[in-house]
């Protein structure tokens, strides 16, 4: 278990009145334990559960056939084991909860992930209990990460971000987005990861669709590249996007770069504790409107557990708060992506980093590469034939 999670959980309950908080979805069991159970995000109905009290006791339910992994990863924490295939989830559930004291308890339940067929039975199960949504104290207490956490997610950067730029390395023209894809998973599987999310691989025309896999697509000389990829340890996430060329870059994307470039120096010099949301925002869409680019409705988020959280640095901070702002505060981390899908010349383009808010200012944690100039393909095919012709020499000599 973390403890200085659990902490932070108990302080929550004692200002929101709560006796207890139920983790239900793979995010907040790990965001309590440390570990994300294999088949939970997997399998829907695989429910695993973290129980933790108002006076910070922990107790864990979950599947039979998850249940040795959970008693390796926390052999000191109560488990409560239900049968798949003859055991109702929310029975059992109920069943711990009123064991810990809590049958007519006020509880905190991510309403938005349980199935509400779940939550029905659950309610039945535990009339007399009060049930609260508490998916909005939880994603609020994930917004200030720990020294832990920003450690992890500071490695996590780096491995997305080596990842990508030795994987650009290696291909160029004549190559495929499967081969860049291939070089770009072994990456993040050498460099540590556990796996990965969200791989975007996009080049030439295809660079202007927003979130796209690999495709058999031929990389051809003058072609721009955006490659994106999460790698995840333990549940967190880490997302990296970088921009390349092939041979040469076409007209106007030298221009263009450089313009996202002065973006990302402008958000960075404004993300500081009790910054605006939405001014960092504000302020973007007017340097894009400078060379006549369309903006989305974003240009960075808070990131974790999940690959987008809050707060946005957007038109509406709050998700699902239209209207809203936030205020950047320290020890947030936040993923930030100046781009542009439809530069109007048959590309699009963008730098996404990790920023860590410090008491002072920001912080950029994938710094594995300077991604001020863009990145050329092939760079590594260059320096072993270079090296090759070197070789060579000598033993002529």
């Amino acid at each position: 278990m973390r403890p200085e999670i659990i902490e932070k959980q108990k302080k929550a309950m004692a200002e929101h009145g709560l006796d207890a908080i139920v983790s239900v979805s793979p995010e907040n069991f790990a965001y309590v334990t440390g570990f994300v159970v294999p088949s939970q995000p997997l399998i829907r109905h695989r429910h695993a559960f973290a129980v933790v009290t108002a006076d910070g006791g922990v107790s864990l339910v979950g599947v039979d056939m998850e249940a040795g992994t959970i008693r390796r990863r926390a052999p000191d924490t109560p488990l409560r084991v239900w049968a798949e295939f003859s055991d109702d989830a929310m029975t059992v559930l109920a069943e711990e909860l009123r064991a810990r004291g809590l049958a007519r308890a006020h509880i905190g339940l991510e309403m938005d992930y349980l199935p509400a067929g779940d939550f029905a039975r659950l309610r039945a199960a535990l009339p007399d209990a009060a049930f609260t949504r508490a998916e909005n104290v939880l994603a609020r207490l994930r917004q200030i990460k720990t020294a832990e956490e920003i450690a992890l997610l500071r490695r996590l950067s780096r491995i997305a971000d080596q990842a990508i730029t030795d994987a650009l390395a290696a291909v160029d023209a004549g190559d495929t987005e499967m081969d860049i894809a291939g070089h770009l998973t072994r990456n993040v599987y050498a460099l540590g990861a556990e796996h990965f999310k969200l791989m975007i691989v996009a080049t030439g025309e295809r660079s202007m669709l927003p979130n796209v896999g690999p495709s058999e697509r031929v990389l051809r000389h003058g072609d721009v590249c955006r490659v994106e990829i999460f790698s995840v340890i333990g549940g967190y996430q880490a997302g990296v996007c970088r921009t390349a060329f092939v041979g040469e870059a076409p007209p106007h994307a030298g221009r263009i770069w450089s313009h996202l470039v002065e973006c990302k120096y402008e958000i960075m010099n404004m993300v500081k504790p009790g910054a605006s949301c939405r001014a960092i925002y504000d302020a973007f869409c007017a340097k894009l409107a400078q060379l006549d680019l369309p903006p989305i409705s974003f240009v960075g988020h808070g990131i974790g557990l999940h690959l987008h959280e809050d707060p946005y640095l957007g038109k509406t901070p709050i998700l699902g708060a239209p209207g809203s702002d936030a205020v950047i505060e320290e020890n947030m981390v936040l993923g930030f992506e100046p781009l542009c899908y439809d530069t109007g010349h048959g590309f699009g383009m963008q730098n996404k980093d990790m920023l860590l808010v410090t008491a002072t200012g920001s912080e950029l944690l994938s710094d594995y590469a300077d991604t001020d100039a863009l990145i050329r393909t092939g760079t590594a095919r260059a320096g072993n034939a270079a090296g090759r012709e070197d070789a060579a020499r000598a033993a002529v000599a």
